[in-house]
């Protein structure tokens, strides 16, 4: 049983293991909670893969949040010291799973809005080449910070993140922007956008879904 002594979590173990464990570490957005994704292995329909859900450090009307909003909006502010000690305690975690006997190449990293910027800073840093960051419905902090604090093996990573054309709460552009920024400093990042607002969709889920077995199928 994987466990991790910096969040609340639930470990949901492969129902088919393989000869090596594949696990998926999964960020919830804003106000939500772990119980959020609960749904995920039913619906990605990937046996091979275990998962570990998270919640986020701050309670936030009954739910939990990354880092705090206030005093600068969403790109500003208050939540940069949010967003580092975020980013602290998803790097020591990704440190204790591979304690665990987890390899990098097997550990994947997931995050809906909150969570996606989370998970692909996280990437964008560790020192391990993961098997795959995949962000949904989010935005990417630091960006005036890169290329040049990318980790040594920031473009041996794999990126997908995924966005939705009419989103009230993230402006598509302004995300889109930054992926296409970023793959203009030398990641491997896909970009994919869906006709919704701020969830996913299942024409979506059924891409990432596609993305997420190549990722495990080596």
């Amino acid at each position: 049983m994987l466990t991790t002594s910096r969040f609340t979590h639930r470990y949901l173990p492969a129902t088919q293991p393989g000869p090596v464990e594949k696990v998926m570490v999964v960020f919830h957005g804003l106000g939500d909670s772990l119980d959020g994704y609960a749904w995920m292995p039913s619906e990605l329909r990937l046996p091979q893969l275990s998962y570990l859900l998270v919640n986020a450090p701050d309670d936030y009307y009954g739910g939990y949040s990354w880092f705090d909003l206030t005093g600068g909006g969403v790109f500003l502010g208050g939540a940069l010291q949010g967003i580092l000690r975020s980013r602290g305690l998803v790097l020591g975690l990704i440190e204790e799973l591979i304690a665990q006997g987890i390899a990098p190449g097997d550990i994947l990293l997931f995050g809906f809005s909150q969570g996606c910027l989370v998970a692909i800073d996280a990437g964008l840093r560790t020192e391990h080449v993961l098997g795959g960051v995949c962000g949904v419905s989010g935005w990417i902090a630091f960006m005036e910070e890169y290329p040049k604090n990318f980790s040594a093996v920031a473009k041996r990573q794999k990126f997908l993140v995924t966005h939705g054309l009419q989103d009230p709460i993230l402006p598509f552009e302004r995300t889109a922007e930054q992926c296409r920024e970023l793959s203009g400093m030398g990641l491997d990042l896909a970009f994919q956008a869906y006709p919704k607002v701020h969830t996913i969709v299942p024409e979506e889920l059924a891409f990432i879904r596609n993305w997420i077995k190549d990722r495990i199928s080596g």
